[in-house]
């Protein structure tokens, strides 16, 4: 089974969080999963078949140590820049790339931002292209080849009246040499009275003679023209009205240089695979609703940052005698101490028993009085639906190896989560239908992050 997770939330910078993963002075962060119990209207709200979106509230932050299960360190090899795919598709016009798109100046499709319009696209040979005009990847060696400030692309307004013939102008602004004819030059097609659109045939389209490097911004004045390249000869277009041509400055570092950025890759795609029981720290025995991202959560009983790869989150008691089965889900009252608790998996051959106390009565609060009291003693432990009976265990230590061969430590029968409750910052949760867990199955987890 594959569960992929696509909704997003805002940070602030998309490359601060992929470097974080790769630098060991900053954060950590723990995918984690939760909530084996079904979702009810009397308790956390919403259906198992319509489940509640979380609220944005401290308590509700409180609820996920409740009833998370388990978390895994998410590393630098799971983490990636997304953006959304636009595929080629023919006789579609797409989006040319200009650095002034606006509100007042929205792209073809009517997007005000140039990132929320399709100015690339991905061919079928996986190949991505950038769109510099409407009329007619980035690899290395694109990389390699960009000039920062390079003039590649210009918005032209045909106009009319004006003298037929073949201009050059100087572009002005702040590029290296502006002005000269060692900075960037538009040759300028003047056909029919009118100045023809941008293109790539000299002759035929208004074109880009040299582009130049630098600009940050750019502007051509159409009472600078020459009649040759290297600007000697000055003349000038004739007496028509309405022509303008707009350089369109390149991204910073060229077009090609971060393809990132310069796509608009705000998104960041958390991608982290749960194969089986992940160190014996993952129930293989139950269903998860509940799906999150922690950042520096500390070990139980510790104020050290876990770094460990997976973080068991249930409590666990060891019985010296038991009769019966537990059931996933079911109630479980202690006697005497009056504790409540659900129960998350039973390891019979070890006589395991793994639970949860979520804030809830019946769940692990008591049905009238509210109060919360944690399992504790070799008093009797009992199964409000299977009528399962276990004595948990008085031994001071004891270490049980377990199905995958990792150990446990138990202390007077009992063992703690792994995780301190409410360490750390939850940055992201989502609630889910619930996605049953088995021995023989791995989920493919994928967040994508919006910035």
């Amino acid at each position: 089974m594959t569960a992929i997770i696509t909704e997003k939330f805002r940070l602030h910078n998309a490359s601060q969080f992929v470097e974080s993963f790769s630098e060991a002075s900053k954060s950590t962060y723990y995918l984690f999963i939760g909530k084996a119990t079904p979702f009810t209207s009397g308790t956390s709200g919403g259906s198992d078949t319509n489940p509640p979106t979380p609220a944005d509230a401290v308590s509700n932050e409180f609820y996920r140590y409740d009833s998370m299960l388990a978390a895994k360190l998410i590393t630098s090899s799971d983490i990636s820049n997304a953006l959304p795919r636009v595929n080629w598709v023919n006789s579609t016009v797409f989006d040319r790339y200009d650095d002034q798109v606006t509100s007042s100046n929205t792209t073809t499709s009517g997007a005000s931002s140039i990132y929320q319009g399709n100015f690339y696209f991905v061919t079928s040979g996986n190949n991505v292209y950038k769109v510099l005009n409407n009329n007619g990847g980035t690899d290395s060696t694109v990389a390699a080849a960009a000039t920062d400030g390079k003039i590649e692309s210009l918005a032209v307004t045909a106009g009319s009246g004006y003298t037929d013939g073949t201009y050059y102008f100087p572009i002005f602004g702040d590029g290296t040499s502006q002005g000269t004819s060692s900075g960037a030059i538009v040759r300028g097609t003047v056909s029919g009275g009118s100045f023809a659109d941008f293109g790539l045939t000299a002759g035929t389209d208004t074109t880009i003679h040299a582009g130049g490097s630098g600009y940050t911004f750019a502007n051509v004045s159409l009472t600078n023209v020459f009649s040759d390249a290297s600007l000697s000869s000055s003349t000038t277009v004739g007496s028509g009205t309405g022509a303008v041509i707009r350089p369109i400055i390149s991204p910073k570092g060229g077009h090609g240089n971060n393809a990132v950025n310069e796509l608009g890759g705000h998104f960041v795609m958390t991608n982290t695979t749960l194969t089986q029981a992940e160190g014996d720290d993952f129930t293989v025995a139950n269903d998860f609703r509940n799906v999150g991202i922690v950042v520096d959560p500390t070990d139980f009983g510790t104020s050290t940052v876990a770094t460990a790869s997976t973080r068991r989150m249930t409590y666990v008691v060891k019985f010296s005698s038991n009769t019966g089965n537990f059931d996933v889900d079911e109630q479980i009252t202690q006697a005497t101490t009056g504790a409540i608790g659900r129960v998350v998996e039973w390891d019979n051959s070890r006589k395991l028993l793994y639970y949860q106390q979520e804030r809830f009565s019946s769940y692990g609060t008591a049905t009238t009085t509210q109060s919360f009291t944690a399992f504790s003693g070799a008093n009797n432990i009992t199964g409000a639906t299977s009528g399962a009976v276990g004595t948990p265990s008085t031994t001071g230590s004891e270490t049980v190896t377990l199905a995958g061969g990792n150990t446990i430590t138990l202390t007077s029968g009992y063992a703690n989560p792994e995780l301190k409750f409410d360490s750390g910052n939850i940055i992201y949760t989502e609630n889910r239908k619930p996605i049953q867990r088995v021995s023989d199955q791995t989920e493919d987890i994928k967040i994508i992050i919006e910035f």
